[in-house]
């Protein structure tokens, strides 16, 4: 974990960046699917979700939560990746579901930075990582004199 600033235009350029969001959304696939099977089940998903940590308070305080309303979230955050009802999650409704949430992150962020505590693999770092490589990229040396 590492505590990065970012704001919805990191984001909207990772996300706009069809090249790197797919590559990362690839291997996020990958490492999820643990039965190699190229579909995700509500086990495999479940990892995911709970990293998500939907229900931590201000501050980094965990609450302890009625684990009937977890489960109950849960299986509403499945359904909304399960676009066919089959019971399992491919690359094509994965995809589809993970920019859908990263573009409502946008529009909820604004263009104001603020500081997040991100996991090293997740999404939103890959995006953080994205901008920083294109910001030293960009960078011109000071001219010497």
């Amino acid at each position: 974990m590492s505590v990065e600033v970012l704001d919805s235009s990191t984001i909207l350029a990772f996300v706009e960046d069809e090249e790197a969001f797919d590559v990362s959304i690839r291997n996020r696939f990958t490492q999820l699917d643990t039965n190699h099977d190229g579909l995700l089940s509500y086990k495999e998903m479940l990892k995911e979700f709970q990293s998500l940590r939907v229900f931590e308070t201000h501050f980094g305080i965990d609450v302890k939560t009625d684990p009937i309303e977890l489960s109950q979230v849960y299986d509403s955050l499945f359904m909304q990746f399960d676009h066919d009802s089959s019971g399992s999650v491919d690359l094509k409704e994965f995809t589809v579901e993970t920019k859908r949430m990263m573009l409502a992150m946008v529009n909820g962020l604004g263009f104001l930075p603020v500081q997040m505590v991100l996991e090293q693999d997740s999404l939103l770092m890959k995006a953080v990582e994205r901008e920083s490589t294109k910001v030293a990229a960009v960078r011109v040396p000071a001219p010497t004199y």
